[in-house]
């Protein structure tokens, strides 16, 4: 059976110029994906198996397909393929210093606080955020609303598992109160079940139609805007800001800048920014 897709995936005949840009179109409009010249290969390389897998001699047929099929499943399996789901536990660590430091201090009055990690990718960040929040605000209430675009992505979260290789950047206090061991010595980490119950995953497209029953005191969308264009940075920022609630706080990549999009948003320092107004004192109401 191997054999037999790999000979498939053989048979796929390379990707034309006007396949790549008709596959462009469809991941800008689905998903916002700015695909720039150049990156023909990367495209080639992620879809080519799913090309050869669906039985599809070239990638047009292959986007047809995607195209008809009104289940959507296509599409999710293109997106899977397509979306960059590179991050690691404690990913520009400032930004949990900051958290840790200078706002999260400032919810030590209230019942409960809740975040939103807007692009969570394989989950670390949400983790990590799950131990910073449980570290500064001991016997309050902690929810961090998870999503991403990939489901692939959203089950490894779920999960909870990692290799003892990916958590070697875990402060030892974490892994022995937040994780729970498998393995003697440990091969792997799996959050624990406490851990897991305060996090809530959910696929959800950035550029589409954005809707939580309660603002966030802080959004973590980080490593994301760097794949939109600008308009798109401008419409996806704008959402965000829409669903912080006064005083809340954004943070972006440090490799993403906002100086060239229109937003209502206050310049806080390099990758984190801030929602004009006042915080409300208590937990926002479901």
């Amino acid at each position: 059976m191997k054999r037999t897709a790999d000979c498939a995936i053989d048979e796929v005949r390379s990707l034309a110029a006007s396949e790549f840009d008709e596959i462009r179109r469809l991941a800008h409009r689905s998903f916002g994906l700015d695909l720039r010249d150049g990156k023909e290969e990367l495209v080639s390389a992620r879809l080519r198996r799913l090309v050869g897998s669906g039985n599809f001699h070239s990638f047009r047929e292959y986007c047809h397909h995607v195209l008809a099929d009104r289940t959507g499943d296509s599409l999710a399996a293109m997106i899977d393929a397509l979306a960059t789901n590179h991050t690691s536990f404690l990913r520009e660590p400032d930004h949990f210093e900051f958290l840790r430091k200078e706002v999260l201090p400032s919810f030590a009055g209230r019942e409960g606080v809740e975040l939103w990690s807007a692009a969570c990718s394989t989950g670390e960040e949400v983790w990590t955020l799950a131990c910073v929040m449980n570290d500064a605000l001991p016997a309050r209430r902690i929810r961090i609303s998870a999503s991403d675009i990939s489901n692939k992505a959203l089950r490894v979260a779920a999960q909870g598992v990692y290799s003892a290789e990916r958590c070697k950047e875990l402060p030892a206090a974490w892994l022995k109160r937040y994780f729970v061991a498998a393995g003697r010595p440990p091969d792997a980490y799996q959050a624990s079940p406490e851990l897991r119950q305060q996090a809530r995953f959910q696929r959800l497209n950035l550029i589409e139609r954005l809707s939580w029953p309660r603002q966030f005191a802080a959004i973590f969308c980080r490593n994301v805007m760097i794949y939109f264009d600008r308009p798109t940075q401008e419409q996806v920022v704008n959402k965000l800001a829409e669903c912080l609630e006064p005083g809340g706080y954004l943070f972006v990549g440090h490799a993403e800048s906002l100086s060239r999009v229109t937003h209502t948003l206050e310049y806080v320092r390099p990758a984190i920014y801030r929602k004009p107004g006042k915080r409300g004192a208590q937990w926002p109401r479901s």
